[in-house]
């Protein structure tokens, strides 16, 4: 292992190439440039760490930089080796010094991976030790790190660590010591960033028999991260419990909680979920980032006819509005763009919900808590003594809230609520199912909005897309069309991938809609107890159009592909 040296010449001829290479491609404006400069020549802080700590440019953008800088490739974490790299002086501590991981032989020499290609010293350090010639590529330095994490453990020795089948007996004083230490802290860092930095919704850290199994949830879809090593479980566990208020000794019991982080300069809270498992405890940590909050229709991809008619029902005086759809299809941030578009200084708004996911400023927002007995029921019941003009209920969920809400929309008051269905017309026999009288539901119910939420094709990399016969015919049977009807597939678009989706393709997501307006005709179908494909039926003939001929349309549209479409709708 060779000693390192202070490489103070390569650090100053580092950053001012990476300054230059910044504003050259125009990644960076030149006051954040100066900004960063006068921060290193006062801490001699690497460049490139104090662009990321000050939110001036994120990770991937500035490694995609590099490596276009640089001419070498990104590394993406799926490309980093599973096992150390064979060298005998190769030490973790040297390469989180020179935040650089040796990849794989070639025939030249060694491929790794560095945070900073321009490092002069950290290329001549690394192949020193390895004894080969170097070709540098480039990678984030969190992604580098927690490489370095899952091949060589983390930086304390695991030796420090008590063993997994000692934590139980592990006093309330050592979980504090143990959540505070640096590993943990980096670990939990990097984790928050890096899934804020690919817009994941969801960390997944579950804990398994040899180790921390880490998966993000990206444009609903879950994928897997490096693992994190078994000696960091109680570590990292503790300090996301410390930063969210939870109990860390308490490990038998589910808890909830929630933080608040900077993330490149954006405030970010985090919902904390903990859950007892057979190998310890799992957490999952769900990122709400106000500044990605879509509360335009457009953008959550609406139909401009359907957000029309959408829009038309919202602005009813009175009665009650509907948004369905499984956990998870963006019920939540339709209500929230359905607040802004009725949020003025002559309206009241208020909400109660579980739990509150983002602030809205000039809207009373109320969180449920039924220890004290505030479900609801109770929160509806109080705002009607407020003077309200709009109410929104996070979720119908029994017979009393439906009960209150129909007597709030009776009385004069628009009431926005979400309801656990699977389309528009198996609302109504929800409501019906649960005990509410069909009289009552056609004398409020305004309309039902259905919807789900499909992966956006990448701007990026979507190629086009000339489909066999046998594809357009599948097609067409969604769009609900003759089979022999012809398409226009000049706009079709198929997955590819690239660095700006990280290889998956997707970008991004849109609702895939449909909306059942109520009219005289389906309101004699559900004062007659109609069955839900009835009701669905004259839904359609009044003008619905299905969440799978939404769909459709949006595939012919290259926005999305027939697949995507299907994998939300194929429970129905």
């Amino acid at each position: 292992m060779v000693a390192q040296t202070e490489p103070s010449v390569d650090s100053e001829s580092s950053a001012a190439r990476l300054g230059d290479l910044l504003l050259t491609r125009a990644a960076i404006a030149p006051e954040a440039i100066a900004r960063a400069r006068l921060v290193h020549q006062e801490t001699r802080e690497r460049f490139d760490a104090i662009l990321t700590r000050l939110g001036l440019i994120s990770e991937r953008t500035l490694a995609q930089a590099l490596a276009e800088g640089a001419g070498a490739a990104l590394v993406l974490p799926a490309d980093f080796p599973q096992q150390p790299f064979p060298a005998a002086d190769l030490s973790p501590r040297f390469l989180r010094d020179i935040r650089a991981l040796p990849l794989f032989a070639t025939p030249r020499g060694v491929a790794a991976a560095f945070a900073d290609p321009f490092d002069d010293f950290a290329r001549r350090a690394l192949a020193y030790v390895v004894g080969a010639e170097i070709e540098p590529r480039v990678a984030t330095a969190g992604d580098i790190e927690a490489a370095i994490d899952r091949l060589y453990g983390p930086a304390t020795a695991a030796a420090d660590e008590a063993p997994d089948d000692a934590a139980d007996v592990l006093d309330l004083e050592r979980l504090k010591d143990l959540a505070s230490e640096a590993p943990a802290v980096r670990a939990v860092n990097g984790l928050i960033n890096r899934a804020a930095e690919v817009k994941a919704s969801d960390i997944h850290i579950e804990a398994t028999e040899t180790g921390l199994r880490v998966r993000f949830r990206v444009d609903g879809v879950l994928q897997t991260q490096p693992p994190l090593p078994a000696s960091l479980k109680s570590a990292l566990i503790s300090r996301v419990k410390v930063m969210a208020g939870l109990n860390i000794a308490e490990r038998r019991l589910p808890q909830d909680g929630r933080l608040r982080v900077a993330v490149r300069g954006n405030e970010i809270d985090l919902r904390v979920a903990t859950s007892p498992t057979i190998h310890g405890e799992t957490v999952v940590m769900r990122l709400l980032d106000r500044s990605n909050l879509a509360l335009d229709f457009d953008v959550l991809g609406f139909d401009p006819a359907v957000r029309a008619r959408y829009l038309d029902v919202l602005a009813n005086p009175h009665g009650i509005l509907l948004v369905t759809g499984p956990t998870g299809s963006g019920k939540t941030t339709t209500l929230y763009a359905s607040l802004a578009s009725l949020n003025s200084p002559e309206r009241k708004i208020l909400t109660v919900e579980d739990p509150i996911e983002y602030r809205l400023d000039g809207i009373n927002q109320t969180q449920v808590n039924p220890q004290i007995g505030l479900g609801f029921a109770a929160a509806l019941r109080s705002f009607l003594r407020q003077d309200p003009d709009v109410m929104m209920v996070g979720e119908i969920r029994d017979l009393e809230t439906a009960q209150v809400a129909v007597q709030a929309a009776l009385t004069g008051h628009m009431v926005l609520a979400t309801l656990h269905t699977n389309d528009a017309a198996s609302a109504v026999t929800r409501l019906v199912d649960m005990g509410m009288e069909p009289f009552l539901i056609t004398s409020t119910l305004n309309g039902v909005l259905a919807q789900r939420l499909v992966r956006r094709l990448c701007l990026h990399c979507a190629a086009p897309f000339d489909p066999p016969v046998s594809w357009r015919t599948a097609l067409a049977a969604t769009a609900g069309l003759p089979a022999d009807s012809e398409l226009d597939v000049s706009r079709l678009r198929r997955p590819v991938g690239c660095v700006s989706c990280e290889g998956a393709g997707y970008h991004g997501r849109l609702a895939i809609t449909e909306l059942l307006v109520m009219d005289e005709a389906l309101a004699r179908l559900v004062l007659d107890r109609a069955e839900a494909r009835a009701t669905s039926e004259a839904a359609q003939r009044a003008g619905m159009r299905t969440m799978l001929q939404d769909g459709a349309v949006k595939v012919l549209a290259g926005q999305t592909t027939l697949e995507e479409v299907m994998r939300v709708t194929r429970d129905r």
